[in-house]
C-alpha cells in the first residue's frame, strides 16, 4: 500500500515538475520575443530618424 501511494506521489510530482519547466521555458521565450520586439523597433527609429536628418 505504501509503495503504490509512493508511486503515485512520485508521478504527480514528475507532472508537477515537468509543466513548472515547460511554464518557465515558454515565459522566458516571451521575455525575449518582447526584448528583441523592443530592439528592432529601437533600431527602425534610430535608421527613420538618421534618413530624415541626412535629407534635410
Amino acid at each position: 500500500m505504501g509503495k503504490t501511494i509512493l508511486t503515485i506521489l512520485g508521478v504527480v510530482l514528475a507532472v508537477w515538475l515537468v509543466m513548472t519547466v515547460i511554464g518557465a521555458i515558454i515565459s522566458m521565450l516571451k521575455f525575449f520575443f518582447f526584448i528583441g520586439l523592443v530592439a528592432v523597433m529601437v533600431v527602425l527609429a534610430v535608421t527613420v530618424v538618421s534618413k530624415m536628418s541626412k535629407s534635410n
